[in-house]
């Protein structure tokens, strides 16, 4: 890769790892339902008028945005509303590679290498670590809930990989479609109006600028760089940066917002990332893949990514 293309993917990974930040922010500020579907709404207009139609059918997107959209955000953002630190939750979305390598066995037939399933144990294990890590400090609801939340992503992740979406910006955007009035819903059933009410009469720049941020800069900007990177260069060569996300949401989360990184964290760091390595290495083939095969939606397989 040339150094400029390097920039840009440690770029989109800090993006992505500051995000968690941005969340908790946010979260501060509106219902955590209520903040997704801000999220999801911000980011479809006025793009979804821009990028074209839908580059794969209606069932793959209708499936992604609800696995994505509705399940994996609302209990990401539920779990971190109820506690779950940002820098932490960061750190256990790794686990969702585990998921989606699990669900290809079952759902596609894929046989894991030894190295894969190795991989599976390490990072099962650092989600113990950093379990008896959470439960020595705060409720483990929160942790549970961002565990749910990864898997949810790994079923998302799978239908992404039957889309095979060919542009991954374009499948993003009109993705984001459709958790916008499911997750209104769901506040207005599960948070209450009155809440909501009062989150948006209340809102100010700091409200607005998480909006922006998660919407503009972690989805369309994120989404859109990390797709020009995998249509350029082979997935192998782009998903490794990925790892670099919790690197950048616990140490964003430790400066801006004083959480505490202890010494079982790092090693449910280690053991996470390190699993979530071997679990992503994906056997030679004896003809090249060309790059339009691979460029898939970050957190297929092919190139994931662990976004908030």
């Amino acid at each position: 890769m040339r150094p400029a293309h390097v920039c840009l993917a440690v770029l989109v990974a800090a993006v992505w790892g500051v995000n968690f930040t941005v969340i908790e922010v946010g979260l501060d500020h509106f219902p955590p339902l209520l903040f997704s579907a801000l999220r999801f709404l911000v980011a479809a207009l006025p793009a979804v008028f821009l990028v074209g139609p839908p580059k794969v059918a209606w069932k793959w997107i209708v499936g992604v945005g609800l696995a994505l959209g509705v399940a994996k955000f609302g209990l990401l953002f539920i779990g971190m509303d109820a506690g779950m630190p940002g820098g932490l939750s960061s750190l256990v979305l790794q686990i969702q590679a585990v998921f989606t390598a699990l669900f290809a066995v079952v759902l596609l037939g894929e046989r894991p290498t030894r190295v894969r399933v190795a991989g599976m144990a390490v990072a099962l294990a650092g989600i113990g670590v950093a379990a008896v890590d959470e439960g020595a400090s705060g409720p483990l609801t929160g942790f549970a809930l961002v565990v749910a939340a990864a898997a949810c992503w790994g079923v998302s992740n799978i239908l992404t990989r039957k889309a095979s979406p060919p542009d991954a910006l374009n499948f993003m955007i009109w993705v984001s479609t459709v958790p916008v009035l499911p997750l209104l819903a769901l506040s207005l059933l599960l948070e209450g109006g009155s809440a909501d009410l009062a989150a948006l009469r209340s809102l100010d720049r700091a409200g607005a600028g998480t909006v922006l941020y998660v919407a503009w800069g972690a989805t369309v900007f994120g989404f859109g760089a990390w797709g020009w990177l995998l249509r350029r260069h082979p997935a192998s060569t782009v998903a490794p940066f990925s790892l670099l996300v919790p690197v950048f949401g616990m140490t964003s989360a430790a400066l801006f917002l004083g959480e505490s990184i202890t010494p079982l964290r790092w090693c449910a760091a280690a053991l996470l990332v390190g699993g979530v390595a071997l679990t992503s290495v994906t056997p030679r083939r004896p003809s090249a893949v060309p790059v339009t095969e691979s460029a898939r939606l970050p957190g297929s397989r092919s190139g994931g990514s662990p976004v908030g």
